[in-house]
């Protein structure tokens, strides 16, 4: 009898990542699709798509089919989850089974949830679970979660923070909030708009996130060129902004995830909020990387916050090592098994 292939896939927002069991990561690729709206026909997925994004003539768009972390588009996604697992060899065969853990926000409804299994097993999956993403990056990240004592994640995302408090392989207290990387480009672009009268697209603003972006005010005098177009002449421009004016754009947004993190530790048992006091925060997801952060949390909370040693792979990391164990581990999977009849 032929095994299975056991495969963990993040089906993030911004990114998609692949994990192969026996292989590691085999595939990280943007969660975009080019799509030809005169025929439906998808031109390109990931990376390739994602350089399509604000330079594609009025017949192509290039979508996002994941939006604030469920599907938005399921024959999109469907065809993406597809493209994915074609692109790794050891996966692609027609014959081979594969057995999925799929990672969602942690307040996914019963109608995503299910919209996110039918799109694995119509791209080929012959089983797939699903896993929470706050327990995925916290078993991604070498937190103890099946022992009885309180460990804090806050997983921060394209669409959405999930913050999570696991004590003995389950979810004690949880907050999600569609409020992540995404909010925080459009909070950029929105800055740039109201202030100078320039527009940018959300690669740009996703760069200036990265480059000079942060949630504390560190006051380090770092600047960025911006290039974009006029709203009032329509012609492009150029503009220098600073440091600290992007912290100003992003004070809101940042703000909401804080609140997200106090809100969870007020749902909190006492115990366990002892613990991670003694324990500390833990940050990851690609929001984790934000300059500052940490310390912002850390000053609003009092407790220690650390950010994951690879925080982009957290998700993935922790559905490889469900997927290593997944007979004996099943009970932390905590949505109910869904298979091709």
């Amino acid at each position: 009898m032929v095994g299975y292939k056991d495969i963990g896939i993040d089906l993030g927002t911004a990114n998609s990542l692949v994990y192969l069991k026996g292989k590691g990561i085999v595939l990280r690729e943007p969660s975009v699709v080019a799509v030809n709206t005169d025929n439906n026909k998808i031109l390109a997925v990931g990376t390739e798509a994602q350089k399509m994004i604000g330079r594609t003539p009025g017949n192509i768009i290039a979508i996002r089919p994941m939006r604030d972390g469920v599907i938005a588009d399921f024959d999109t996604t469907y065809n993406m989850i597809k493209y994915f697992l074609g692109q790794v060899p050891e996966i692609s065969g027609f014959f081979s089974k594969k057995r999925v853990v799929i990672c969602v926000p942690a307040d996914v409804t019963s109608v995503e949830e299910r919209a996110v299994k039918e799109a694995a097993i119509q791209a080929g999956a012959s089983e797939a679970y699903i896993l929470e993403e706050p327990m995925a990056a916290a078993i991604g990240v070498n937190l103890p979660v099946e022992e009885p004592t309180g460990s804090m994640i806050v997983d921060i995302g394209g669409g959405t923070t999930d913050v999570a408090v696991i004590s003995l392989g389950g979810i004690v207290a949880s907050k999600s909030i569609r409020t992540a990387g995404d909010e925080l480009n459009s909070a950029i672009i929105n800055y740039i708009k109201q202030q100078y009268n320039l527009m940018i697209g959300e690669p740009t603003a996703e760069h200036i996130k990265v480059s000079i972006g942060s949630a504390y005010n560190l006051k380090e005098g770092l600047t960025y060129n911006v290039k974009g177009r006029d709203l009032v002449s329509g012609l492009p421009k150029n503009i220098v902004i600073t440091e600290e004016e992007i912290y100003y754009a992003l004070h809101e947004t940042i703000k909401k995830i804080v609140e997200a993190v106090k809100a969870c530790l007020e749902k909190t048992p006492p115990e366990l909020a002892s613990d991670v006091m003694d324990r500390g925060i833990v940050l990851a997801g690609g929001g984790a990387l934000l300059k500052g952060l940490d310390r912002i949390i850390a000053e609003e909370t009092g407790i220690p916050v650390f950010v994951a040693e690879d925080p982009l792979s957290a998700v993935v990391l922790g559905t490889s090592k469900m997927i290593e164990n997944i007979d004996k581990l099943k009970g932390i999977i905590t949505k109910k098994r869904y298979s091709r009849r």
